[in-house]
């Protein structure tokens, strides 16, 4: 396995021409860049963090175009993800602008969605969680993930998390625009430091959202 020793810049630029071109010609007049400087080195950042937060996959530069209208054929970036529970797990992307890291609660079944709200509505367990994500933001990182619009059907307009019982996922995000250190050794331990931070809220979820079904 090749040590990991940062993004090149190669990358960002990469996106940036197929943002403009996104056409099988270009995929196939640059497939190397991607290969060298986009594919080797998130396989390389993986595999740096896999002793401690588990293995991890690379996400197919390939868009499902099947019911979409549109129908660019590849994705504008490449995100790797370390799974902890269906749905649930540490995230990492990289595209023109730089570096994406988060963590979290993202696809949903609704029996995960469930579960969730139960956990958040019971007392401990909810005060746990609020205290948590207030200790992710406060370090820089933004709150997000689907929501509903109006409180859940059943949920008093007045409980004291209704602000997290809309949410039918639940994230945490730090964008690193165009780093200084990105095609350097530093940018691994940025994205440790980030899944470190995010941890005990990815943990709280892994728990209570539990597996798909």
């Amino acid at each position: 396995m090749t040590e990991f020793t940062g993004i090149p810049t190669a990358a960002l630029d990469f996106y940036e021409d197929l943002e403009a071109d996104n056409s099988k010609s270009f995929w196939a007049a640059h497939k190397a860049v991607y290969d060298d400087s986009v594919r080797a080195p998130m396989v390389a950042l993986l595999a740096e963090l896999e002793p401690e937060f588990g293995a991890g996959k690379l996400f197919r530069p390939y868009r499902d175009v099947r019911f979409s209208k549109d129908k660019t054929p590849y994705k504008t970036h490449q995100g790797g993800f370390v799974e902890t529970q269906p749905g649930v797990g540490f995230y990492v992307q990289i595209d023109a602008s730089g570096l994406f890291v988060a963590g979290g609660f993202y696809a949903h079944t609704p029996v995960q969605v469930t579960r969730f709200r139960d956990a958040v509505d019971d007392e401990r367990r909810g005060r746990q969680l609020v205290r948590t994500v207030k200790k992710v933001e406060s370090a820089g990182y933004e709150i997000g993930g689907d929501k509903l619009k109006t409180r859940p059907r059943g949920v008093a307009e007045d409980h004291p998390r209704l602000d997290l019982m809309r949410h039918k996922s639940l994230t945490a995000s730090k964008v690193y625009l165009s780093p200084d250190w990105i095609d350097t050794a530093r940018a691994a331990e940025e994205v440790r430091a980030g899944w470190r931070t995010m941890r005990p809220l990815v943990d709280w979820l892994s728990t209570t959202v539990g597996a798909a079904e």
